[in-house]
């Protein structure tokens, strides 16, 4: 563990074990996907009337059009990302959608004005508008999608880098976020290709953490790795065959930690770039984590003070 560059990085073992996913474990197609959108499964157990027709369910959702965002917008949901967008100056706002009561919470989170007047609706209109399974808590904002920064951006920021190799989930990039901004990272950077855009799903599960970590998208993740070489970063590639990671032997030394696709792990060529492969020390009876928790555990163990 933090030895010279230039040595022949450790291998993790198997390649196929990534660092936060069980054997096997893969996400599932369309998982974030709203029920009840047209060509979804029908609801309920419709009988037919005497004279053999089906009888009409009562609708669920409010009568009229659908709202849909714009080209080149997106709806954020939820208190946390609503309010952390709200009071970003980098974000072009377009609409704000507030229950009663998402509206007084709000307020008490971000005292108004807020740059984009609000909009008083009922419950049932968000579920019409974003899904019955979404917990937007009564607040919704259209938004413009952010610009992403440069790399050079990233490194003038203090903190550990994190990379994603093909981590393909938005809530488990969401949640990445999130734990860069508890432990201090300076940026998350993702493939252009092979990952998710920013979606309110993503931007929930960050809790805010969206609008203050920079999110790169990188064309391709090897090179990027060896830009980050170049700027003085270890590249520490997470995977659970590897040496235990400790914080301490990375003392003094910038790292960034990469981390691979959920189910797969990290790619060849991803590997064979990083300086070296680490694991989680795991004494327990799972043999791995999910790549968000895992992300957080390694950050932890980055980041944490030295004892003694």
């Amino acid at each position: 563990m933090g030895g010279q560059r230039g040595q022949e990085p450790q291998r993790g073992g198997d390649a196929q074990r990534g660092p936060g996913v069980q054997r096997g474990q893969h996400a599932e197609p369309g998982h974030n996907l709203p029920r009840g959108q047209p060509g979804g499964p029908v609801q309920g157990n419709a009988r037919e009337d005497h004279r053999g027709k089906r009888p009409h369910a009562p609708s669920q959702q409010p009568r009229g059009p659908r709202p849909e965002a714009p080209r080149g917008t997106v709806w954020l949901y939820g208190l946390h990302a609503v309010a952390a967008a709200l009071a970003n100056p980098a974000r072009r706002l377009r609409r704000l959608l507030l229950t009663e009561e998402a509206e007084a919470a709000l307020a008490e989170r971000l005292p108004p004005p807020w740059a984009v007047p609000a909009e008083r609706v009922d419950r049932a209109r968000l579920d019409h508008l974003l899904g019955h399974d979404m917990a937007h808590q009564g607040a919704a904002l259209l938004a413009d999608p952010l610009a992403p920064p440069s790399l050079q951006h990233a490194l003038d920021r203090p903190g550990p880098l994190i990379v994603l190799d093909q981590v393909t989930d938005p809530r488990n990039v969401g949640a990445i976020l999130r734990s860069a901004a508890a432990f201090g990272a300076a940026a998350v950077i993702m493939q252009d290709r092979n990952a998710p855009e920013e979606t309110g799903a993503l931007a929930k599960a960050a809790s805010g953490a969206l609008e203050t970590i920079p999110l790169l998208r990188a064309v391709n993740i090897a090179r990027t790795l060896i830009a980050l070489k170049a700027a003085n970063l270890w590249c520490v590639g997470l995977d659970a065959g590897g040496v235990p990671l400790a914080g301490a032997a990375l003392s003094g030394r910038r790292a960034a930690l990469v981390l691979g696709a959920e189910g797969t792990g990290l790619r060849r060529l991803t590997r064979e770039t990083c300086d070296e492969i680490a694991g989680l020390a795991m004494p327990g009876t799972m043999e791995s984590l999910n790549v968000s928790v895992a992300a957080a555990v390694a950050l932890y163990e980055l980041t944490k003070p030295p004892t003694g």
